[in-house]
């Protein structure tokens, strides 16, 4: 056998894409493991059949192979070394998917049959879950976070059932499950699910000393001006770097209950415009929500602000204090250097300290540090 992550992370290794990483290639070996057992699963059909029925079966019982959680700091490789499991394992039964999208659609279904008539549709989550066991055998989820309480426990239930369905669970996180959901509201009705992920899944660390997120931005200006396609072109080749070339796909965020919409979304990086973030009815909730959400932020057309532009500079400056408080990058493109971005008197002495913020932001010690998800 010459196929599998581990394979594939040694081709990596040869041809120079990726540098020796020992945690790195625990986990491939371990996923190589779970590659080997897929080949050969076949999980039990939902359906009954006579001798089902009758109590008798006519499947060995034999139990799914164990599922993997990979968690670690913010571009540790995560996302790549379960890509490399999805893409190679011969499994036509299979789905990869961010975990906030996965929600999202979960969400939209709910909705959609609360819709339907009838007074009483039934509890709509082991229907959802027999759906997808039905065509999954393989569910890859990308950075599962739980920071709502109307998903905490949807996922405690729907992953409940997934489980006794068979299905093999492979997710990424920031966090160790016993961080997941952490101070939430109503959090002790969320800890089964917490041990549930520990008995189906095996928990694995990623802690490279290496932040691979960092080495595709080190030598890279983060601040472009002015605006023109010159800007853009360089905002669209950090996208690429920083994403692998995921697709612009739109998603949104929940912030007190409320969407906030996201226009493009993928590895804990988001696309905005300015006209996005400070000529929307937005405030500091969302900027938080936002900051916290993602770790890096690429954000086109900062013009150069006057008082005509006060509510939209007020909102910025709101913004760029988000971001600073949780370290998030800031990739942008602007109509002036910081110091010159505002040109009106009010509100010119609290946008000093934002020009401030936005040249530190620029250096290397800032982008060297820790996101903050809190």
């Amino acid at each position: 056998m010459t196929e599998g992550p581990i394979f594939r992370y040694r081709e990596f290794m040869t041809s120079g894409e990726l540098k020796p990483d020992s945690a790195q290639k625990l986990a491939a070996e371990r996923l190589q493991s779970l590659h080997h057992a897929l080949i050969s699963y076949t999980p039990k059909s939902g359906k009954k059949g006579w001798m089902q029925r009758f109590g008798l079966s006519a499947e060995i019982d034999k139990p799914p192979p164990q599922g993997i959680y990979l968690y670690g700091g913010v571009g540790r490789g995560k996302s790549m070394l379960m890509d490399l499991l999805y893409q190679t394992v011969p499994i036509k039964t299979k789905d990869r998917v961010h975990f906030h999208a996965f929600m999202r659609d979960i969400h939209a279904e709910i909705h959609r049959l609360r819709q339907l008539p009838g007074d009483d549709v039934g509890d709509p989550i082991p229907g959802m879950a027999d759906g997808i066991a039905d065509n999954t055998t393989l569910l890859c989820l990308d950075e599962l976070e739980v920071r709502d309480i109307a998903d905490a426990m949807i996922v405690s239930r729907l992953f409940q059932r997934l489980f006794e369905r068979g299905v093999v669970v492979v997710a990424t996180s920031n966090r160790h499950p016993n961080d997941l959901y952490k101070d939430g509201l109503q959090r002790e009705k969320f800890l089964p699910f917490i041990e549930l992920i520990k008995t189906k899944l095996d928990v694995l660390a990623l802690e490279s000393l290496q932040d691979y997120r960092l080495g595709r931005l080190m030598g890279s200006p983060v601040y472009h001006t002015p605006l023109g396609p010159a800007a853009e072109a360089a905002l669209d080749g950090a996208w690429a770097r920083l994403t692998d070339d995921a697709p612009l796909k739109p998603d949104h965020i929940l912030v007190q209950g409320r969407r906030v919409a996201v226009p493009a979304a993928a590895h804990q990086v988001a696309r905005f415009t300015f006209a996005d973030l400070c000529e929307k009815a937005l405030g500091p909730t969302d900027y938080l929500a936002i900051a916290a959400q993602f770790s890096t932020i690429i954000m086109s057309g900062i013009p150069q602000m006057t008082e005509e532009k006060k509510d939209a500079a007020r909102r910025f400056v709101t913004l760029v204090d988000a971001l600073y408080e949780h370290r998030t990058v800031l990739i942008c493109s602007a109509g002036a250097s910081p110091t010159e971005l505002y040109a009106g008197r009010e509100g010119g002495f609290e946008f000093q300290r934002t020009a401030s913020r936005l040249i530190e932001m620029q250096a290397v010690d800032y982008i060297k540090q820790r996101h903050v998800e809190e």
